[in-house]
């Protein structure tokens, strides 16, 4: 599906992806708020600190971009797919293959060049491999059955298009929107148990964007629903969701003491910010090019990613959160943090090296820990509304 880059024409991919940014001089002198477009097409918003974050960012990206394309030349093109430690391989295949995977975890916790992404993606993630089972003609098919038909997550799925990315130069077209329909349209049908769920549209829209083809984003949703992320995390109840907040309600008392017991005398509930997070992936949070940093990580690791990425947010703002006494100042601090954390690096250096290991053991415990309760409050609200709708009709 891809072809292989010359050593030319990936440094010309690389410098036409990465453009340097350059406020003016009066910007420069008066510190005042400047407004650019970062590389999918985002309007951003900083002072000039920010645009010089955003240079370096672009710099390390590049410097990035040089050595995949060195392990492309020296391994081949797709070395990272030859990470699989299989007990059949000959021993001296085994050891290259594990030496593969620690350096692909490396790399990609470093970021996928622009460039590399959509083919990185598709392959690590699973997509690629459950896209392999379908008839090759399955989306569009689907597509087809499905683009007459009325339900409750089509007419959701329309109210939502223009609140999408509103300004987007492509999103928010009639063409972006007739994209964006059709991916979810289509998985809206593809399974019915989660149909559609308000933040999947974030999801999905960055998704066409990194993707470049609808087939490939619809397929990275299906892997992302059907195998990267807890079970019934888009379901009607939201009940997966639920239970990801209560497990990183838990997390933080653990590995954040200090936060989460200030947090708990200012009865701040943490779904108030972290419903979005787990719901929109970061997408609706955190700038694109960051947003895309902890998806790099989260199609190569897993759904534990996005506990680091949380508790890191909260880490890096503890100081200034243990001096506020209002929910409310809770909610400025963290979003402002999150709005301005251009720099990936920033983030991802704190949820690994300073949040500390977390085994996927111990989450699944957590989850299993935290289910009974989540589907007893789910099913206490529906007796409640119910009881509700009934005195209505009396």
């Amino acid at each position: 599906m891809y072809g292989t880059h010359s050593k030319r024409d990936m440094e010309i991919e690389y410098q036409s992806q990465v453009p340097i940014l350059r406020p003016s001089i009066h910007a420069r002198r008066a510190k005042i708020t400047v407004k650019f477009q970062d590389l999918y097409g985002f309007t951003v918003e900083g002072n000039v600190d920010d645009v010089n974050v955003l240079n370096e960012v672009r710099e390390k990206v590049r410097e990035q971009g040089k050595v995949w394309w060195s392990l492309e030349a020296s391994k081949g093109a797709n070395w990272y797919l030859q990470t699989h430690v299989s007990s059949t391989l000959k021993t001296s295949l085994k050891f290259s293959a594990l030496v593969n995977a620690i350096t692909l975890k490396k790399l990609i916790r470093k970021g996928i060049p622009p460039v590399l992404r959509p083919k990185v993606w598709f392959s690590l993630s699973g997509a690629a491999k459950k896209k392999s089972t379908a008839p090759d003609s399955y989306y569009e098919d689907l597509t087809k059955a499905v683009q007459d038909k009325v339900t409750p997550a089509t007419k959701q799925i329309d109210h939502d298009l223009p609140r999408t990315f509103p300004g987007h130069p492509w999103l928010d077209t009639a063409q972006g929107h007739a994209a964006l329909r059709r991916v979810l349209v289509a998985y809206s049908f593809r399974d019915s148990d989660v149909g559609y769920c308000q933040g999947l549209n974030y999801v999905a829209a960055l998704l066409l964007l990194v993707m470049k083809t609808e087939e490939e984003a619809f397929w990275m949703i299906a892997v992302l629903l059907e195998n990267v992320l807890v079970t019934d995390c888009y379901n009607k109840n939201l009940s997966g969701c639920h239970v990801e907040q209560r497990v990183f309600k838990d997390l933080l008392t653990k590995k954040c003491p200090r936060i989460a017991a200030h947090l708990e005398a200012l009865e701040f509930d943490v779904s108030l910010v972290c419903t979005e997070w787990f719901l929109c992936l970061f997408a609706k949070s955190l700038p694109s090019e960051t947003t895309l940093r902890v998806w790099d990580v989260l199609f190569n690791e897993g759904a534990n990613l996005l506990f680091h990425v949380a508790l890191a947010i909260f880490k890096m703002n503890e100081e200034e959160l243990l001096t506020v006494h209002h929910v409310g100042d809770v909610i400025h601090i963290i979003q402002r943090c999150t709005h301005q954390l251009f720099d990936p690096d920033d983030l991802l250096t704190v949820a690994f090296d300073q949040i500390g290991f977390m085994t996927t053991t111990t989450i699944s415990r957590q989850r299993k820990k935290q289910e009974p309760a989540v589907m007893a409050e789910l099913d206490q609200r529906l007796r409640r509304l119910n009881s509700i709708n009934a005195s209505d009709e009396q």
